[in-house]
């Protein structure tokens, strides 16, 4: 009897491991078939499961939105610092060809102001013809 006991308390032992796998492969098998879409759980909470995929879609949107964003404003400030530069340079220029401030102190000395008044260039066709 000794030997029987012992028999079937290992035969125990070894179907105990197979049933839990069974279970864990069954559990992947519905996985991959699909059967686990089929349980009323699922199809009872359909319209969560579906609302909770929508606000996982609309969390993504918004990464990509929110990067698509960001880089587009710092190319813009990248443009604008460019324009910013450009002007400073140009302004620069200006300044150096046609030397205003050198004038205007010239003709501080005479006692001239300079005008605060634009130029008018006045164009007609009368007096060009008169020219002629």
């Amino acid at each position: 009897m000794m030997e029987n006991s012992f028999t079937t308390d290992s035969q125990a032992n070894v179907g105990a491991p197979k049933a839990s796998k069974s279970k864990k492969a069954n559990a992947f098998a519905q996985i991959l078939n699909g059967e686990f879409l089929s349980k009323d759980f699922v199809l009872n909470n359909l319209a969560y499961i579906l609302f909770i995929f929508f606000l996982l879609f609309v969390l993504v949107a918004k990464g990509y939105y929110g990067k698509s964003l960001l880089k587009e404003i710092q190319e813009t400030r990248r443009e604008v610092d460019q324009n910013t530069a450009e002007y400073i340079e140009i302004k620069t220029m200006l300044e150096e060809r046609t030397r205003r401030y050198k004038m205007v102190e010239r003709l501080k000395k005479r006692e001239l102001l300079e005008s605060e008044n634009a130029i008018k260039v006045i164009k007609s066709n009368e007096i060009l013809s008169a020219d002629e």
